[in-house]
């Protein structure tokens, strides 16, 4: 009976984060900019991604297995928010445009607040 509600549990927990991932992959094609498409990868498939590793988890329990599960889910928790970060702000300095729609632009707002201290000027060189 155990064994039961654990493998529905697990099964559940896949599906669901296939689903995130399928929504996210769908943003990727669907979105109009590279930073509403980032937006929809990031946060989207990283819920896909912690719902896999918690069904891994559901599955195989505290072994070695559902702890390296548990590890990789709090690793892509922590590291994919920095690196869309990263990818975003340097597609805005690089000079990626904004989709013509997007409401505001607050990180050009801040570079010409700050030019100097944040150093976010696209031409010059690093």
């Amino acid at each position: 009976m155990l064994s039961t509600v654990i493998e529905v549990a697990s099964n559940i927990f896949f599906l669901i984060g296939i689903l995130f991932v399928f929504v996210g992959m769908v943003g990727l094609l669907r979105l109009p900019d590279v930073y509403n498409r980032l937006h929809a990868t990031t946060k989207i498939a990283t819920l896909g991604a912690f719902g896999v590793m918690i069904a891994i988890t559901v599955k195989t329990g505290f072994s070695t297995m559902g702890l390296k599960a548990i590890m990789v889910g709090i690793f892509l928790i922590l590291t994919a928010p920095v690196a869309a970060h990263i990818i975003a702000r340097a597609a805005h300095r690089s000079g990626t445009k904004l989709w013509t729609g997007s409401v505001a632009d607050e990180y050009a707002e801040d570079c010409a607040a700050k030019k100097d201290e944040l150093n976010c000027d696209p031409d010059k060189k690093l």
